[in-house]
């Protein structure tokens, strides 16, 4: 039987451990889409233990992370609230902890903290080529509104916006 997941805000101790979360991640779910330099560059650049511990320590971000009962992250969320929208930035759960329903509490956490920051809208943005991204959030009530571009290293690549009302 799997581990309990508690979900909690993160403490900049949790940056190493959510940067080894997020490079599992893009391995796993990129190795067609993104070349392997690119997953590096971009792991490196977005993922950086001192950007994170700095996005951690932001009042204007929310960084949430799921953690085991032993300790281990497993999973997190990143996002900001600007005015009355709340733009979930990243949301990733370790491969070896998927289709236990982590996704979707790690979810609904964040978006019970947006909203109770003022959100009254939640945005939320995921490689275009991503289908098992693009799946989760429209399972959980998520609409694609638009897309845009966004960076890895030197590539650039299209980026699906989804939204939905915060409750």
């Amino acid at each position: 039987m799997r581990e309990q997941v508690s979900y909690r805000a993160a403490t900049t101790a949790d940056a190493p451990a959510i940067e080894d979360v997020a490079r599992d991640c893009w391995e796993h779910d990129y190795p067609d889409v993104i070349s392997r330099e690119s997953i590096r560059a971009g792991v490196s650049e977005w993922y950086d233990v001192d950007r994170l511990a700095a996005a951690i320590e932001d009042d204007t971000t929310l960084v949430l992370v799921a953690e085991t009962e032993s300790g281990a992250v497993v999973g997190f969320a990143h996002a900001v609230v600007d005015l009355e929208m709340g733009d979930i930035l990243r949301l990733y759960v370790a491969p070896s902890h998927r289709g236990e329903g982590t996704g979707r509490e790690l979810l609904r956490e964040t978006v019970d903290e947006l909203a109770a920051e003022g959100a009254d809208t939640i945005r939320a943005m995921v490689l275009a080529e991503n289908d098992t991204g693009t799946e989760f959030y429209r399972s959980t009530g998520f609409e694609r509104v638009d897309e845009s571009e966004t960076r890895i290293g030197d590539e650039s690549y299209r980026e699906a916006v989804f939204e939905r009302t915060a409750e």
